[in-house]
C-alpha cells in the first residue's frame, strides 16, 4: 500500500463510530477541486508512510478505536489493499472503503470476501458528463456497474457529490438523483476552495447554503435520505 498520509482520530467520518483514516497515494481521475492534490498528483507526493507502522498503532488502538476508513487519492488502484483490508479485519476493525467507483472489480471483491463494512462512493456527475468532469477516460458504464454493486449489496452505504458552481446545476445533480434511485444515503457536499487541484478554482464562486439546500430539496425524492455536508 503506498499510504501518503494517516489520521489517527475521527469522529465524523464513520457514522456513530471513531475511526482512524489512511490515505492512499494515485488516482487515475483529475477533479480540479480535489481537495486532496498531494494524493492525485505524483510531483506532489511524499515518501509513503509504513504500512507495518499503521498496523502497529491500530493494533495498539484496539479497544480505542471502532474503525478505519481507507480513502485516497484512489484506494483500489493499491494491488494490495484487500490485503490491507484483511489485516484491518484480523484486527476486529470496521472498515470503510471510499472509492470514486472506477474499478468496480475491486468492489465486488470487497464485498465478496466480507471485509468492507460500509462504502462510500463520489458520484461526480450525470454518467453523459463523467469524463469531463473527471478530467480522465474512465468507461461511464464502470462507474454505473459500481453503483449498482454498491445498492445491492447488503452494506451500509452512501453516495456522494461535491456540487461546483462552474460544473454542474440542477440539472445535473437531478440526472445523479435518477442514476442512484432508490439509494440509501446521499450526500451533497459544498465546495470550499482553499486546497485544490486546479489552482483556477481557488476564485471559484461557490454555492451558497441556500443553494445547496434547494438542490437537496429537488432530490430527496430519489433517495432514502439527502443531506447537505
Amino acid at each position: 500500500m503506498l499510504i501518503g498520509g494517516f489520521q489517527r482520530f475521527s469522529l465524523i467520518d464513520y457514522p456513530g463510530k471513531i475511526c482512524a483514516i489512511v490515505f492512499t497515494q494515485g488516482c487515475k481521475f483529475r477533479c480540479p477541486y480535489c481537495h486532496n492534490p498531494e494524493l492525485v498528483n505524483p510531483e506532489l507526493f511524499e515518501a509513503p508512510i509504513p504500512e507495518e507502522n499503521i498496523l502497529s498503532f491500530l493494533a495498539n488502538r484496539r479497544g480505542k478505536l471502532d474503525a478505519v476508513e481507507i480513502t485516497g487519492g484512489e484506494p483500489t488502484l493499491q494491488p494490495d489493499l484487500m490485503d490491507f483490508m484483511s489485516e484491518l479485519k484480523n484486527l476486529q476493525y470496521l472498515v470503510k472503503l471510499d472509492t470514486n467507483g472506477s474499478n468496480p472489480e475491486i468492489i465486488s471483491e470487497a464485498i465478496e470476501l466480507e471485509i468492507v463494512d460500509y462504502l462510500a462512493m463520489d458520484v461526480k456527475a450525470p454518467l453523459e458528463r463523467y469524463q469531463e468532469i473527471t478530467d480522465s477516460g474512465v468507461d461511464p458504464a464502470k462507474i454505473e456497474h459500481s453503483i449498482e454493486l454498491i445498492m445491492s449489496s447488503g452494506l451500509d452505504y452512501e453516495f456522494r457529490t461535491t456540487v461546483v458552481k462552474s460544473q454542474l446545476g440542477k440539472r445535473d445533480i437531478l440526472e445523479i438523483g435518477r442514476l442512484i434511485r432508490g439509494g440509501k444515503r446521499y450526500v451533497l457536499q459544498k465546495f470550499v476552495p482553499v486546497k485544490v487541484l486546479d489552482a483556477k478554482l481557488l476564485d471559484e464562486v461557490i454555492y451558497r447554503d441556500e443553494d445547496l439546500e434547494y438542490f437537496r430539496d429537488a432530490v430527496k425524492s430519489y433517495v432514502v435520505e439527502c443531506e447537505v455536508r
